[in-house]
């Protein structure tokens, strides 16, 4: 088996400060246990339910139920819950009562325990004057099953379109949802993506790029009056991780691109904001301990094993950029290549890591599935490409001299090797990641853990968002064995390559089908396209589907069926088909 990094002992209390966040991280969290319904006579301040309803992390015998209520004034709200077989709420199983206030922003958490395996069950909240809308949610299985569906999404940017997506997936036959991060944007009224926010009617709240913690819940708050959000969550329970956004742009462990401590103030306190209000506002099950702060594993049965992780904030070491390895805007690819192998560089974090390997090293599923943030496949262009085409090394993006680029990289390919001239061969070996943000940046790293899980015998799915474009790769060691598949899915609303000041949709979709002929291990790629992946798995076959609408510019839209696209997966080779 491969032997684990020496990685830099990382002490992420120091370097989170979680251990004093932990018990807030609860505070909305009420004790799940039946009880009378009658309210408390001393709390009878009506309130009402405006942010939807909400199920998540579920196992076998139990689910985290979620709401929010609205009180006409402050004070402490008394808030009842009840959990049905059918939707009539006619055989109640399990019910109880308990208290919210300002402290955790009229948030509502259950742990609804007792229940039973792969079971559909309702719920519903009440106050004194308001019954909630009622939310479908579903145990985990045990034993042997025939099958598991999962709707995966990723990157809802509120100003930048209609969460079109979130109301197909609401529609869906799944057993959750996975949303693998940027469930908000943290931007200012007039920052990314936010061109035509007023003309949607969706300009942010607050105005400012958020900061506090009263930001961060206002934000969340008009994120969840969105119908068609409220919808996908009252449909479905969600299994959900962080992304940056959820902080700050391109966030690492100890800071973000997009924060200014000159001006913003201390990095670790913005983010301890932003996880409080991601916990409070976010039907996920709070952490008793670091080790289940953000990553942990559902079971499936014996079908499947999902481990959830976290690439963004707990364990990351600062990304680079190409910038860190160019002069005038020409990359120096040696110097590039030595960093993203350095050892010492880590995505995951050691804790992290050694939890990763260990959970792959007992799985005895059919298959091992990772829900994470972004993209681990090898996505190696030209750097003259890149030279071109990213922002950080030229002032304004040259799509001529990247197409010359592209073009000519194609040409040399299509050659055997010994027909190419020097200059030929020079372009193919010049050949870099595209994207140093995702675990290309951390090749050693990635490479630690596919090996590992080639050695293993490990059936390996991995799941990416962040890109907001879709992707299908095969996944391969740095010695070219099969390691596993990868699907990225593309964003519920935000911008692709496709968006404003990057290429453009028509010389994306041009470049994401030339690039399937330059990159060795991707198979399909749509760079317009807004959606989510649809994806089925049974003991042999994985079954995975990109699905689109046609627009989030509009509330009238439909599903893009020109463009949906499906790959099986055989479980005997691990190839893509």
């Amino acid at each position: 088996m491969a032997t684990p990094p020496d990685f830099k002992r990382r002490t992420l209390v120091k370097a989170l400060a979680v251990s004093s966040l932990i018990p807030i991280l609860g505070s909305n969290l009420i004790a799940c246990s039946s009880g009378s319904n009658n309210f408390d006579l001393l709390n009878t301040t009506p309130a009402d339910f405006n942010h939807g309803v909400a199920s998540g992390d579920p196992l076998t015998d139990r689910v985290i139920i979620w709401t929010r209520v609205t009180p006409e004034t402050d004070g402490q709200i008394w808030v009842s819950w009840e959990v049905a077989t059918d939707d009539t709420f006619t055989n109640k199983v399990v019910t109880g009562s308990g208290n919210t206030s300002a402290d955790v922003d009229y948030t509502v958490k259950v742990d609804v325990a007792g229940l039973q395996p792969n079971t559909v069950y309702y719920y519903r909240f009440l106050t004194v004057n308001k019954t909630s809308t009622a939310g479908r949610t579903r145990t985990l299985p045990e034993g042997a099953i025939d099958a598991a569906a999962f709707a995966v999404v990723s990157c809802s940017n509120y100003p930048a379109g209609f969460f079109n997506v979130y109301r197909e997936v609401s529609k869906q036959d799944v057993d959750a949802v996975l949303h693998l991060g940027d469930y908000l944007y943290e931007y200012s009224a007039d920052g990314y993506a936010s061109e035509r926010a007023e003309e949607f009617g969706r300009v942010v709240e607050p105005a400012n790029e958020l900061l506090s913690l009263a930001d961060y819940r206002t934000r969340y708050a008009q994120y969840r009056r969105d119908e068609d959000l409220q919808a996908a969550h009252a449909a479905h329970p969600f299994i959900i991780v962080w992304d940056d956004h959820e902080v700050a742009n391109d966030a690492w462990r100890e800071g973000a691109e997009n924060h200014d401590p000159d001006t913003e103030g201390s990095f670790v306190e913005r983010k301890m904001a932003a996880l409080q209000a991601w916990h409070e506002w976010l039907p996920v099950r709070p952490p008793v301990s670091m080790n289940d702060i953000i990553y942990r594993r559902f079971q499936y049965g014996d079908l499947l094993d999902l481990l959830m992780l976290d690439t963004r904030i707990i364990g990351r070491d600062l990304q680079y950029t190409y910038s860190d390895f160019a002069t005038d805007g020409i990359i120096d690819v040696g110097k590039a290549r030595a960093g993203f192998k350095d050892e010492n560089r880590t995505l995951l974090g050691r804790e992290q890591h050694d939890w990763l390997r260990d959970q792959l090293f007992q799985s005895s599923a059919q298959w091992q599935v990772l829900g994470q943030q972004v993209l681990m496949s090898r996505y190696h262009i030209p750097s003259p490409m890149l030279e071109a085409l990213d922002p950080s090394l030229t002032p304004e993006i040259d799509v001529v001299k990247g197409t010359q680029a592209l073009f000519a990289a194609l040409d040399a390919k299509a050659k055997a090797p010994e027909d190419r001239n020097l200059e030929e061969q020079a372009l193919l070996d010049s050949a870099v990641p595209y994207n140093l943000d995702a675990w290309d940046g951390y090749d050693f790293e990635r490479d630690d853990i596919l090996s590992f899980a080639q050695q293993l015998g490990s059936k390996l799915v991995v799941l990416a968002g962040d890109t907001h474009n879709a992707w299908t790769s095969q996944l391969k060691t740095s010695a070219g064995e099969i390691a596993g598949v990868e699907f990225g899915g593309t964003s519920v609303s935000s911008p692709g390559l496709d968006g404003e000041g990057l290429l453009g949709p028509d010389n994306a979709g041009f470049f994401g089908d030339q690039v399937i002929k330059l990159i060795d291990d991707l198979i399909y790629t749509n760079l317009v396209g807004r959606g989510y992946l649809h994806i089925i798995f049974t003991p042999e076959v994985v079954t995975a589907t990109h699905r689109f609408v046609t627009t989030v510019d509009s509330r009238e839209y439909s599903e893009n069926e020109a463009a949906k696209k499906s790959f099986i997966v055989n479980r005997a080779d691990m190839l893509l088909s």
